[in-house]
């Protein structure tokens, strides 16, 4: 395989730095003990649990559907590869702040086999569907509800201080029968502190935003906010990636031609980027795209004004242009949802 392709896009000294528009102290101001690597670890017992058949298998892991043998129960085992302490300890000590929040997964507890001491997450089990197959049947309200879902499940999380940094399709778990949807995988996720510079090989390349492909390394929770857009994108317009850079490289190249590339050279030069010249080389000028070139015969029942207004306020390069977890709530595509939760709270009080 020929190596990966990185932008070698640089910042200026003294470049404009960015913070996050709202929690932005909300780790800060916790003990050192809320967001630090100490976490003791209370291992449960393995014998409680049989894996079964293989889910899926990531970067540091394998995923089993499995049954708690003492209530029958049905579980997801994620088995955990061989990894730092300190990444293990943080995941958990972040699972535990989050576990069992809106639409975030239930962690039950952690085991670890008693021979090889390879960890283990014990997980609530929901009967998810893939995205391909959730895509034919959804209806423009589903997507509402589910995208509304997620954005609660992001508002929780920045609210712990928490950046989950891997916000796909994959870590999106929807059980259409339900209705419901459950945020996974906290693997990549990291307490947000302003200032802080982090990694920018995070996320997974179809959903990395424009902050990442740019070196851009003191982002905030909005880096989230570009992966629901992305996902938004999919959904409406019916395609499995909307973004699909054949490398890191090429990824910042085909979000300009879609988003145009006045926007990306006006963003670069707002947070002082120079700009991999090779990148500006293959983009070139781009002028925006109108969301209706996507839309065709499959696609736009699913379509409406206020979709295509909310997909351009989560899809802008300008990660402190896109709205918070919390506005993008109260954008007018989600009325019906919020109106739909309103009666059953009227109801629940009667």
């Amino acid at each position: 395989m020929p190596p990966k392709k990185y932008p070698k896009s640089t910042r200026r000294k003294g470049a404009l730095r960015s913070v996050a528009r709202s929690y932005a102290d909300a780790a800060a101001q916790q003990p050192a003990l809320y967001w630090n690597d100490v976490c003791s670890i209370d291992w449960g017992n393995q014998e409680k649990y049989e894996v079964l058949q293989q889910l899926g298998k990531g970067k540091y892991g394998e995923v089993f559907e499995g049954v708690n043998l003492e209530d029958g129960g049905r579980c997801v085992v994620k088995i955990m590869r061989p990894v730092k302490e300190q990444r293990l300890k943080r995941e958990i000590k972040i699972l535990r702040l989050v576990s069992g929040g809106p639409n975030i997964i239930t962690l039950h507890e952690v085991v670890r086999d008693p021979d090889t001491k390879t960890p283990c997450f014990i997980f609530e089990f929901v009967d998810s569907m893939p995205l391909k197959e959730l895509q034919a049947v959804v209806t423009d309200l589903d997507v509402r509800s589910y995208m509304y879902q997620l954005l609660v499940a992001l508002n929780y999380t920045h609210s712990k201080g928490i950046m989950h940094r891997d916000i796909k399709p994959a870590n999106v778990l929807i059980d259409h029968n339900k209705r419901q949807l459950k945020l996974i995988d906290w693997g990549l996720a990291d307490f947000y502190f302003p200032g802080k510079e982090y990694p920018v090989r995070v996320a997974t390349r179809f959903y990395k935003g424009p902050e990442l492909l740019s070196d851009i390394r003191d982002y905030d929770y909005s880096l989230d906010i570009w992966g629901v857009g992305c996902m938004l994108a999919a959904f409406l317009f019916r395609k499995q990636v909307f973004f699909r850079g054949e490398d890191e490289l090429d990824q910042l190249v085909k979000i300009s031609k879609v988003l145009g590339t006045d926007e990306l050279y006006a963003y670069a030069e707002k947070y002082g980027v120079e700009l991999d010249p090779k990148l500006v080389q293959l983009c070139g000028y781009r002028p925006r795209q109108a969301w209706r070139k996507y839309i065709n015969d499959e696609n736009s029942h699913l379509i409406s004004p206020d979709a295509l207004a909310l997909l351009s306020e989560l899809l802008q390069y300008d990660h402190q242009a896109r709205p918070t977890a919390a506005e993008a709530m109260q954008h007018s595509y989600f009325a019906p949802i919020r109106q739909m939760h309103e009666q059953q709270q009227l109801a629940s009080k009667k």
